[in-house]
């Protein structure tokens, strides 16, 4: 008696949209080894106690400052050393898992709430959120990336996991459209503040300190265009477009096959210019409060999940 075995899909036999989720994740995981490749420099290790701080700047909450002053004498009593250390080696393993596949999706519950534990210590919870605020921070949107990479099992192609294809969940990726929604309506909510809409151009100006010349250059000919137009205008421009972004992640349905590479355009702008593509890439850190490649670059990846649900949908779900 023989016992029939499955045998596992071919790369043939993987659906384009199975395919496009990896090819997002394995992305995603190539700019985790970058990140992992920054904090390699003696100088991370050197200022990780001291990025705590963000927590008690001024304008924070009274808790906040409770809870980062709790969080960093208890990283003090391990050794900052040490605990720098294992930031970095948790880095590689996530990095390597998400090219790879290997141990997902347990790696990818790992960076959802070790990405939510950098938020609140090293990133402040995004705050202080006074005057000049513009968005919740860093580490948020690398969590919220995590949570796609759960809801669209993107390791079912290209994974060395093992793990059988399963079925995708519409309503899993649902509530990641409108949790990545509901980031883009706070985004566009300090927008709207009376500071950023008469100071729009002072984030790109901010951003160009220590650039290459190539990067001042091409920063320095948007706020060139910005003067030319008006930078009330500029400002005015900058609420309306993520506000319509964030009101159209929200509703879903056939906005989405627009409202993407709308999204994927402007977020790409914004990290170019006034994050300067991330740099100036310092010793131990980058211009990005801390020691990541970017902020609005993930969330390009963030919409590269949602096109590859959207535009490689099996036919029949069309």
């Amino acid at each position: 008696m023989t016992t029939a075995t499955t045998a596992e899909p071919t790369i043939a036999e993987y659906s384009p949209q199975q395919r496009a989720f990896a090819a997002v994740r394995i992305l995603f995981g190539f700019v985790w080894l970058i990140n992992t490749a920054l904090q390699l420099s003696p100088a991370y290790r050197a200022h990780f106690l001291g990025t705590f701080g963000a927590d008690w700047v001024s304008g924070q909450p009274a808790w906040v400052m409770a809870y980062g002053h709790w969080m960093a004498s208890v990283v003090a009593s391990v050794g900052p050393n040490l605990v720098a250390w294992i930031t970095i080696v948790l880095d590689a393993l996530l990095a390597v898992s998400l090219i790879s596949g290997l141990f997902l999706p347990f790696f990818a519950y790992v960076g959802v709430f070790y990405n939510l534990w950098l938020w609140s210590t090293v990133g402040g919870f995004g705050g202080p959120y006074t005057q000049g605020a513009t968005d919740p921070g860093t580490a948020i949107i690398y969590a919220l990336v995590f949570v796609f990479v759960i809801t669209s099992r993107s390791w079912d192609c290209w994974s060395l996991s093992g793990t059988r294809p399963g079925r995708l969940s519409p309503a899993a990726m649902h509530t990641a459209r409108i949790l990545f929604g509901l980031l883009w309506a706070f985004d566009a909510f300090w927008k709207w503040q009376p500071f950023f809409l008469h100071n729009a151009v002072s984030y790109l100006q901010q951003a160009l300190s220590g650039e290459p010349a190539w990067i001042a250059a091409y920063i320095n000919f948007f706020i060139t265009v910005i003067n030319a137009v008006g930078p009330f205008l500029f400002g005015v421009f900058a609420a309306l477009a993520e506000s319509v972004i964030a009101l159209f992640l929200l509703i879903g349905g056939k906005q989405l096959r627009w409202i993407i590479p709308v999204g994927i355009a402007y977020s790409f702008g914004v990290w170019t210019t006034a994050e300067g593509w991330g740099a100036p890439y310092l010793p131990g850190s980058t211009a990005n409060k801390g020691d990541v490649l970017g902020t609005t670059n993930i969330y390009i990846i963030a919409f590269l999940f949602l096109a590859a649900w959207v535009y490689c949908r099996p036919q029949k779900e069309k």
